[in-house]
Formats: C-alpha cells, sequence, structure tokens
C-alpha cells in the first residue's frame, strides 16, 4: 500500500479540501498501520541472538564437555633382528628400480590401453661357447657388436689365454676379440700344432703376439674397400710367438729356420680359410694373417712364401778367382801375341800404331807449350 500524501492527491481530485481531507486519511492509516506491519520485523529481530549477549550474561552459558585425560602408550622396544636402516635403504632403492623397469616395459596398445611385457632374456647360449670351456681357453663371452655397415657380430668372446693340455696358459697379448668359432679354431692350432712345436724346439710357447683382431674397417685399411674379416671378428693377424726360454720365433724373420717357418705355414693352411704372409702382397710382408671367411665350394687361400735366409757375402761384391783358373802371366802373353799380329795392319793403313802413339806422347820433353797454344787458340 502506498501511504504517501503527493500520489493521494493525483486519485482524489477535490481541490484544495481534497488535499487536506486525503492528508488526514494519510496521518490515520499511518498510525493504525505501525502496530500491524512493524509487529512481525520487531519479533524476528527480538528472536536473533546477539553476538554481545554471552559477553554480558543475558543469555546462560552453555554447558561443556567434561575434560578426560588420555593415556598414550610408550613404544615397545626394537627387536634386535629388525633390519637396520641400511638396509631398509636399500631395499627401497631395489623397489624403485623394479617399478621403474615394469614401467618402461609397459606399451600403449592401438586403444590407448598400457600392456605390460616380459623383459627380453638373453639368448641360450651357442653351442660354441659351450664347448669352448675354462679347460680349453679363457675367453668371456661379450655383448654382441652392431656397427655401422655390417661391423661387428655376434657370440664374441674376448680372447684372453689360451689353456694347454697341461694347464699351462698362452697368453693373448692384447687380448682379442673375435667369434667364438674363430677363437676356437685359435685355440686348437695352439694346443695341437705349435706347443709340440716349440717342444721340438726344447721349450714351451708362452705368448701369442696379436697384432690385431677386430676392427670395424675395409680390407688392408683403404677407404672405401670392401669390409674387412677384421671388421666381422673373424680375423686375426699374428707375428711372433714367444717362448718361455726368452726366444721370440718372428714368422717372417729369414733368420728363423725355415723348417720352423715351414711347419708352422702347413700347419696354419690346414685349419684357416684364409692364409696371408709375405709373397702375397706389400701389406703382409711383417705378419702373417688368419681368418675363416666362408667361400663357395670351400675354397681356401694359402699365400705365404717362405723366403730363404740372405746371403751373408752381399751379392754385388766380384767373386773370388777359382783355383782352376789359369795364371794371369800366360793371359797377358797372349793377349801380347794378337796386339803384334794387328801392328802391321795400322802400318799398311798409314796409321801409328797404339804404343808408338803412347812412346811419342812420353818422348816430348815438355808438353806444356802445346797446351798453352791449345788454350790460346781456344780462345781465339
Amino acid at each position: 500500500m502506498n501511504c504517501s500524501a503527493e500520489k493521494a492527491s493525483r486519485k482524489w481530485a477535490f481541490g484544495a479540501f481534497g488535499r487536506t481531507a486525503a492528508a488526514m486519511v494519510t496521518v490515520a492509516v499511518g498510525l493504525l498501520l505501525p502496530g500491524v506491519f512493524c509487529e512481525p520485523a520487531l519479533a524476528a529481530k527480538a528472536s536473533r541472538s546477539t553476538p554481545w549477549g554471552d559477553l554480558f550474561g543475558i543469555h546462560p552459558p552453555k554447558p561443556r564437555a567434561k575434560v578426560h585425560r588420555a593415556v598414550v602408550p610408550l613404544p615397545q622396544p626394537r627387536p634386535a633382528d629388525a633390519p637396520s636402516a641400511e638396509e631398509l635403504a636399500k631395499e627401497a632403492v631395489k623397489e624403485t628400480a623394479k617399478e621403474t623397469a615394469k614401467e618402461t616395459t609397459k606399451e600403449t596398445t592401438k586403444e590407448g590401453k598400457p600392456t605390460e611385457q616380459a623383459t627380453p632374456q638373453p639368448p641360450p647360449p651357442s653351442a660354441c661357447r659351450l664347448a669352448l670351456t675354462e679347460a680349453i681357453a679363457i675367453a668371456p663371452s661379450i655383448p654382441d657388436i652392431r656397427g655401422a655397415g655390417g661391423c661387428g657380430g655376434e657370440d664374441l668372446v674376448r680372447l684372453e689365454a689360451i689353456v694347454l693340455p697341461d694347464k699351462r696358459q698362452v697368453s693373448v697379448k692384447p687380448a682379442a676379440i673375435l667369434r667364438c668359432a674363430m677363437a676356437s679354431a685359435l685355440a686348437d692350432w695352439i694346443r695341437s700344432d705349435i706347443a709340440p712345436l716349440a717342444a721340438r724346439l726344447g721349450s714351451t710357447i708362452s705368448d701369442l703376439d696379436n697384432f690385431d683382431s677386430f676392427e670395424c674397417r675395409g680390407r688392408n685399411r683403404i677407404v672405401g674397400a670392401r669390409l674387412s674379416e677384421h671388421g666381422r671378428a673373424n680375423a686375426l693377424d699374428v707375428r711372433a710367438l714367444k717362448l718361455a726360454n726368452g726366444r721370440s720365433i718372428s714368422l717372417t724373420d729369414r733368420t728363423v729356420p725355415r723348417e720352423v717357418r715351414e711347419a708352422v705355414l702347413h700347419s696354419a693352411c690346414a685349419r684357416f680359410s684364409t692364409v696371408l704372409g709375405p709373397g702375397s702382397d706389400w701389406y703382409h710382408e711383417d705378419h702373417i694373417h688368419l681368418d675363416l671367411m666362408e667361400r663357395r665350394n670351400n675354397y681356401r687361400i694359402c699365400q705365404w712364401n717362405v723366403w730363404d735366409p740372405l746371403p751373408q757375402t752381399a751379392p754385388l761384391l766380384p767373386a773370388e778367382r777359382p783355383e782352376e783358373a789359369p795364371p794371369r802371366e800366360v793371359a797377358a802373353k797372349s793377349d801380347g801375341s794378337k796386339s803384334d799380329a794387328a801392328k802391321p795392319a795400322a802400318a799398311k793403313s798409314g796409321a801409328a800404331p797404339a804404343d808408338e802413339k803412347s812412346d811419342a806422347a812420353t818422348s816430348d820433353p815438355d808438353p806444356k807449350p802445346a797446351t798453352k797454344k791449345r788454350r790460346q787458340n781456344r780462345r781465339s
């Protein structure tokens, strides 16, 4: 309801009387209505609790709960067999590593769901690896090598020493990285052929001079050439064999007895598919190349010339005069008879014999003026 006198004047158009009557009506209504409209508001305000009611004690205080004392139990003593803090830390590290390995083996399928894969296990050892025991060679296995251009290989070992039947070891210096098949063939060669040869020389073999084994390169170290067997870990270059008595047998040394070098040549060519040495090319003049390259029809190459020892006397010097040769005086007389027969022919032709020319030259008492004249003629 609108109780204003200004708007009431718009409803009753009675002039000044109408305005006065409207004002009186408005005052009367204002006096009667506050009790009707204001009581609910006051009741609502009274029902609200003032924030300072409790402060001044208007309302009774709220009852508080009774305080109970809680009994806290003490920790039990640590048992003697309990793991230490370091062990617990190690176990935590292991568990973290396991969880990390599991997360790395998870892959996402096409639908977006993660699937777990089993960790790949190394392949089982080959028959060659099982046969090459520590009773034959000290050759621990190494991981496969995957290089550029086909370098490397599988089933690789690091050949450190070869064990002879009498339990002595032949050191490979330096250790050679080879395929298991090549290492096995090399061990059989040393045990079956080279060790008996050293025994015939009155000693035992102690070291094998490894000039080169695995190296990712082309043949003869030529850039752009075909991959060498060294790049496949299927070759070994041998420079010398050392004996226990300190003697070194260089396989390309001419001073080594020819029988020894020929024995090594025949045994190597019987066991390896490629044998290159002096005479094959100038790349192998100071060592022997051995490999197990596979060719068609099991074709083999054995190019190694066992050179004879060099002569002690230089070939450029003249040989000694043989005893059956005629004396030098007789040879001089026969030469003189020939020169006497040639004198008449020279006289007929009007030329003076050579002996006469020589006598005339020697009979000249003063040859110096002639030389001066010649010099003057030359200058002119």
